[in-house]
């Protein structure tokens, strides 16, 4: 990888911004760099990306969440399994072993307030110079946005959910 590594933010409400994450890690992983999964809202499951990553010797991927917060209850341990999961993702940042960290879904700690903005920039701001981070999740924070190098916005124009078509295997999971 370059000498210098990127940060990419990937936002907005459409469908597609951990994919998209996804087709850049699978790049670096065809050039050989040491890949860093990290989702924080995303629960146990099977989920086809997943499966596939269990295939690549240089990849390496972390579940920290409880699935998705919807709700107020239980909340707490939903902080709880944030905050968990940002420390290990400073660790992870910190020990220098990776090309491209994915810090999936990251955005909805700052909009949950599990996390502050600020540990997240300071974060960015200390990386190795080498290491890309990509961030994804809806509405990234303004902060976010101003330390990004790229930022991407995948809007929804029209989704299957809203004619009540449930996720499919393979597509949505």
């Amino acid at each position: 990888m370059s000498d210098i590594g990127r940060i990419i933010v990937n936002t907005g409400k459409g469908k597609g911004k951990t994919a998209a994450a996804l087709g850049t890690a699978f790049r670096a992983l065809g050039h050989g760099h040491k890949v860093c999964m990290i989702q924080f809202l995303k629960g146990q499951g099977k989920y086809g990306e997943r499966l596939m990553a269990e295939k690549f010797d240089n990849l390496d991927w972390f579940i920290c969440g409880r699935g998705f917060v919807f709700r107020k209850e239980n909340i707490d341990d939903d902080r709880k399994a944030a905050q968990k999961g940002f420390q290990l993702a400073k660790e992870k940042v910190e020990s220098d072993q990776y090309d491209l960290i994915i810090l999936d879904e990251i955005t909805y700690l700052i909009h949950y307030n599990f996390v502050d903005v600020d540990q997240i920039i300071k974060l960015i701001r200390n990386k190795p110079k080498r290491l890309s981070l990509i961030l994804t999740g809806r509405d990234a924070d303004p902060k976010l946005i101003e330390v990004a190098d790229t930022v991407s916005s995948i809007d929804s124009i029209k989704h299957a959910y809203d004619k009540d078509i449930k996720a499919q295997k393979g597509i949505e999971f």
